[in-house]
């Protein structure tokens, strides 16, 4: 199905139109894979899509363009990107002027219900332990801290941490005065 989906998409990212390297993307929840629910997909755009990257304003832009697209796993992604982004004049706008039929509509909608119902999901520990904000964690692990020569020993409490809003993977809490990022796999509550 790969190379069907590379000659379908000229080698091209069907959000962007970057020939860089492309991925196979299947947009969910939809039953089985097929060609209409699967797309090629770049790196930006996947880190775009999966939220693992801040909104790129710039190149989400490209979002304008997408919105013409006749594949109807593209105007999903599309559809979504520019939902999150609707405080945008020009994502209303190109929401707007977007159609899709009703069964496309509602595979969009029950994408955009699956991501607030991710929003609900609560922080927990490596011991599968509820954490709040305020709690007091402990490091299970030794971790570099990226951009910074600091290491944050095993170990180490983290006092006052603070959940990271729609990622339930991550704290935020200081180590040596420095606010950081953890990985909630790497703390466990401290009783």
């Amino acid at each position: 199905m790969e190379e069907q989906l590379l000659i379908r998409s000229e080698n091209k990212c069907e959000l962007c139109g970057s020939a860089g390297s492309l991925k196979l993307f299947e947009v969910l929840p939809h039953a089985g894979r097929t060609e209409d629910n699967c797309v090629m997909i770049c790196d930006k755009c996947l880190a775009q899509v999966e939220k693992t990257e801040e909104p790129d304003l710039k190149h989400l832009n490209c979002l304008r363009t997408s919105i013409w697209s006749a594949v109807p796993g593209v105007q999903v992604i599309t559809w979504r990107l520019l939902n999150r982004l609707k405080d945008e004049n020009w994502a209303a706008d190109s929401l707007d002027m977007m159609y899709l039929d009703e069964d496309t509509l509602a595979w969009a909608q029950a994408g955009l219900d699956e991501e607030s119902n991710t929003a609900n999901e609560v922080h927990k520990d490596c011991n599968g332990q509820l954490l709040e904000t305020g709690n007091s964690v402990v490091l299970t692990k030794t971790l570099d801290v990226k951009g910074s020569s600091l290491s944050a020993k095993l170990g180490t409490v983290v006092k006052n941490i603070r959940l990271v809003e729609n990622n339930t993977d991550q704290i935020e809490g200081k180590i040596e005065g420095q606010t950081i990022v953890i990985l909630t796999r790497y703390v466990r509550k401290q009783s």
